[in-house]
């Protein structure tokens, strides 16, 4: 039934003739198999969105494992070595240069079929909300087509991560609150878009808005894009991120507000945890394992496979009523690395366990 939805109102926008309604592509035609198959993504989209949580919880159990630390696995590291990693293609010189290797290519075939859908979709999905502006009001339908998109392009690029903690709470009256991340590579996102709530909005640096595909999600989304070097731009972005909180959407923030260039968790930015307080909702902390082994920052696309590496897991609420961002950002940060692999850990925090005894030692 909402595939049928979707495809009658695809087509309908595909074959309108107000010019006002299809400004960007308005000699635009679309035939009725490519809405149709296009309407395929939309309806997946549209599932994703309205699962019940009998289903919700079926997807994520397929998933589920126990998360790292009790599996004694934070040891672990899956950096390669520039050897093995074994570059193919180098663009540029350093410190920007960009490799691609055999796996990387790999990931780029399936880039360049995926990415079109993709496009295409969001691009229809648009049109159909404003044939009919109620169908999707958040752009949760919109956005799901990225989520959907994010699942298929890491299980053909064999990394699918793993997931443990309170996931369940993410679907079962989680509500609105500020999503909040370590961030070590470009895979972070689509590897977070297989957990998080299909209705959120991230935060992001306004430069992303070039990027293909991701930039057409979070502008046709009404994610709230920044510009750090912009006071009017932080003071819109506040406003409009406190409007998505009482509304009842989630954010989704980096408080690093930046990649970290060897993956290891780094100083929080200043003002990150303001909207969560402002709107007194809470902070729930998300440890992204292992991001920066497989997609290096010197890489453009992944340099090996994602699965049984990459890992995900979801932290308890942390109130934000009465405490301050210093507070706050104390227990993130403990929270965060609490599950992240010991070799993501800032240098001050991974001691061994001898240097940890004569440290101790050293103060009696």
């Amino acid at each position: 039934m909402a595939c049928c939805r979707a495809y009658l109102l695809i087509h309908k926008a595909s074959t309108s003739r107000d010019s006002k309604q299809l400004t960007p592509m308005k000699q635009m035609r679309i035939s009725p198999i490519a809405a149709f198959a296009t309407a395929l993504l939309v309806w997946q989209a549209d599932a994703f969105v309205t699962q019940s949580p009998s289903e919700q919880r079926f997807q994520r159990h397929q998933l589920s494992v126990a998360s790292l630390s009790e599996m004694g696995e934070q040891d672990k590291s899956y950096v390669l070595s520039q050897e093995e990693v074994n570059p193919l293609i180098t663009l540029g010189n350093a410190p920007k240069e960009k490799i691609i290797n055999g796996f990387g290519l790999r990931a780029l075939a399936v880039s360049l079929v995926t990415g079109p859908i993709w496009m295409l979709a969001m691009f229809l999905v648009e049109q159909a909300s404003k044939v009919n502006p109620e169908w999707d009001p958040n752009h949760a339908i919109f956005d799901g087509t990225g989520k959907v998109w994010a699942k298929v392009w890491l299980g053909l690029t064999d990394s699918t991560p793993t997931i443990s903690g309170e996931v369940q709470a993410l679907k079962e009256g989680q509500g609105p609150c500020l999503y909040v991340a370590n961030h070590a590579s470009w895979l972070d996102i689509p590897v977070l878009c297989t957990v998080l709530d299909p209705v959120f909005k991230f935060i992001a640096k306004n430069e992303l808005e070039k990027v293909p595909c991701i930039g057409q999600q979070l502008a046709g989304g009404d994610h709230i894009l920044i510009d750090r070097d912009d006071r009017r731009s932080q003071f819109r972005c506040f406003k409009k991120g406190v409007s998505w909180l009482k509304n009842g959407v989630p954010l989704m923030a980096f408080p690093e507000g930046m990649r970290s260039p060897d993956g290891k968790l780094m100083n929080f930015k200043g003002g990150v945890f303001s909207m969560a307080t402002k709107t007194q909702v809470p902070i729930v902390p998300i440890s992204v394992g292992h991001t920066h082994a497989v997609m290096p920052g010197n890489a453009l696309f992944p340099v090996q496979a994602g699965r049984g590496k990459l890992h995900i897991h979801v932290h308890k609420p942390i109130t934000t009523t009465g405490k301050s961002e210093e507070e706050l950002g104390e227990e993130v940060r403990a929270a965060l690395l609490s599950e992240m692999p010991f070799d993501q850990h800032p240098e001050e925090t991974t001691m061994s366990a001898k240097q940890v005894e004569e440290k101790e030692l050293a103060t009696v």
